[in-house]
C-alpha cells in the first residue's frame, strides 16, 4: 500500500470553527480520517506528524526548514511521499528553501494550504489535501512521477522554488510567472513531463545550515544616500538588490560608489528584478553596465523567495566567495533559466 507521511505545520488549512465559543481552533489532524472521509477511497496509508505546537506561517524560520528536512531525510525510505500542510504567506519561501535544503531528491514533497479553514462550507482545503495526496502517490513505472519540491494550490502544481503568492483574497493564491506549472488537476490529472526534473542517480543528501544575514535594497525613484547607505554599509553578508526591469538602477555615482564599497569589503550583491516575469540582463542598458563591471550577480529570473533562499543555503556550506557567486548563477534545482 502506498505510503504517505502527512506534515502538518500549521495554517488556516488545519483550522475548524470551536461550536462553543464560535472560533477557529486548530483541528486534531491524527484524526483526519474521521474529518475527511474522502481520504478512504484512496487507499493509501497515512501517518500524521504534527507540530507541537503549530505555528502562523509568518513566524517560519530556518531552525523551522532544518526541522522539517531533517524529518523527511529520517523517514524518506519509509514513505513513498510527503505532504507538507503550510501557511500560504511563507509557503513559498518553505518550498524554496527545501529544494535546496534535499540534494537529490527522488520522491514528491508537496506543500499545499487553503485559503479558507477546513470546517467551513466553501473551503478549498479539501481539494488542495486530497489532489497533494494523489501526487505525492503517483509513480510511472515504479519511480515517483514529480522528484521535487513542489505547491500545490487551486488545481495547479507549481515548482516549489519558482513559486509566489500574488492573491491572498482568492483560492488561486500562487503563481509561477517564469516557469510552466508541472501539473494540472482537472477531470484528469494532466502532468507536462518536460517541465518536470528528472530522477537523480545519486541518494538524497539533506544540508541543513543557513546563514540568514542578508540585506535586502529595492529600489526607487528618488532614493537617498542615506537609505541604500544603510544597507550596503551594513554588517550584512549579502545583499538582494531588487531593481528596475530588467536589472537597472539609477547611475549616480554615489550609489555605484556604495555597491562597489559593498562588494569590496566581501558582500554578495545579487541583482533581481522588482517585476514578477522576465529576467535580469547585466549590460542590456548602460544603466546596468556598471553594475556588471563591478561585479553584481545577476539572478536571472528568480524569484525573491528563491533568491534569499539559496543565498542562504549556499553561504552556510562553507563556499568561497567566488564560489557563492559561480553557484548563485547557476540553476541547481531548477530555480533559474540563464
Amino acid at each position: 500500500m502506498t505510503k504517505i507521511l502527512i506534515i502538518y505545520t500549521g495554517g488556516t488549512i488545519g483550522m475548524v470553527n470551536d461550536t462553543d465559543t464560535g472560533t477557529l481552533v486548530p483541528f486534531n489532524f491524527k484524526q483526519i480520517r474521521q474529518n475527511v472521509p474522502e481520504l478512504a477511497r484512496l487507499n493509501y496509508e497515512l501517518e500524521v506528524h504534527s507540530f507541537d505546537p503549530i505555528m502562523d506561517s509568518s513566524n517560519m524560520h530556518p531552525d523551522i526548514w532544518a526541522e522539517l528536512a531533517k524529518l523527511i531525510f529520517t523517514r524518506y525510505d519509509e514513505f513513498d511521499g510527503f505532504v507538507i500542510l503550510h501557511g500560504s504567506d511563507t509557503m513559498a519561501y518553505t518550498a524554496s528553501a527545501l529544494s535546496f535544503m534535499l540534494q537529490n531528491l527522488s520522491k514528491p514533497v508537496i506543500l499545499t494550504g487553503s485559503q479558507l479553514p477546513i470546517g467551513q462550507i466553501r473551503t478549498d482545503a479539501k481539494e488542495n489535501l486530497i489532489t497533494a495526496l494523489e501526487i505525492a502517490a503517483m509513480k510511472e513505472n515504479g519511480k515517483a512521477k514529480v522528484p521535487e519540491v513542489c505547491i500545490y494550490f487551486d488545481s495547479q502544481l507549481f515548482r516549489g522554488n519558482r513559486s509566489i503568492k500574488y492573491n491572498s483574497e482568492k483560492f488561486e493564491a500562487f503563481r509561477s510567472p517564469n516557469y510552466p506549472i508541472l501539473a494540472e488537476a482537472g477531470v484528469h490529472l494532466t502532468f507536462f513531463n518536460n517541465y518536470i526534473l528528472p530522477q537523480p542517480e545519486k541518494e538524497l543528501q539533506v544540508l541543513l545550515n543557513f546563514n540568514s544575514n542578508i540585506g535586502v535594497l529595492k529600489m526607487y525613484p528618488g532614493i537617498s544616500q542615506q537609505a541604500v547607505m544603510a544597507i550596503t554599509h551594513s554588517p550584512v553578508d549579502a545583499i538582494v538588490l531588487e531593481t528596475f526591469g530588467s536589472g537597472n538602477t539609477t547611475t549616480a555615482q554615489w550609489f555605484i560608489d556604495c555597491l562597489e564599497d559593498a562588494i569590496h569589503n566581501g558582500k554578495i550583491v545579487v541583482d533581481i528584478s522588482q517585476c514578477q516575469r522576465g529576467s535580469v540582463e547585466l549590460g542590456k542598458y548602460e544603466t546596468s553596465k556598471q553594475l556588471q563591471r563591478m561585479g553584481v550577480v545577476s539572478g536571472y529570473d528568480m524569484t525573491f523567495e528563491a533568491t534569499i533562499t539559496k543565498l542562504m543555503y549556499l553561504m552556510a556550506q562553507g563556499h568561497s566567495y567566488t564560489e557563492v557567486v559561480q553557484l548563485m548563477e547557476q540553476s541547481l534545482r531548477g530555480e533559474l533559466t540563464v
